[in-house]
């Protein structure tokens, strides 16, 4: 079965840190562009940092520029999300997806594969 699983959720005070793991099983996703999302109750999913198949390209949303750092790991199968300096607004499901494509995607709908999503919460 084809599946993302996140983990490192949780509650953390205002400017601390938190890093969110993404655990992809099934089958290699070493080509695949792969992103994050972030969801809150009574809003739509909007978009957090995408990473191209190798690594070597990013994007994010300007929120979260130079607090947050996207990263992969191929041979493990995993995409991480390192957060820096988190403010209360961050506080949402985070959701890692997989997209058929080997670049940076940032529109939800290039993505076809989502994971349950993990919680984090952001004191202030």
């Amino acid at each position: 079965q084809v599946q993302l699983v996140e983990s490192g959720g949780g509650l953390v005070q205002a400017g601390g840190s938190l890093r969110l793991s993404c655990a992809a099983s099934g089958r290699s996703f070493d080509i695949n562009g792969m992103g994050w999302f972030r969801q809150v109750l009574g809003k739509e999913r909007e978009f957090v940092a995408a990473i191209n198949w190798n690594g070597d390209d990013t994007m994010y949303t300007d929120s979260v520029k130079g607090r947050f750092t996207i990263s992969r790991d191929n041979v493990k199968n995993m995409v991480y999300l390192q957060m820096n300096s988190l403010k209360p607004e961050d506080t949402a499901v985070y959701v890692c997806a997989v997209t058929p494509v080997s670049r940076v995607a940032i529109k939800r709908y290039e993505y076809n594969l989502w994971g349950q999503g993990t919680q984090v919460t952001v004191s202030s």
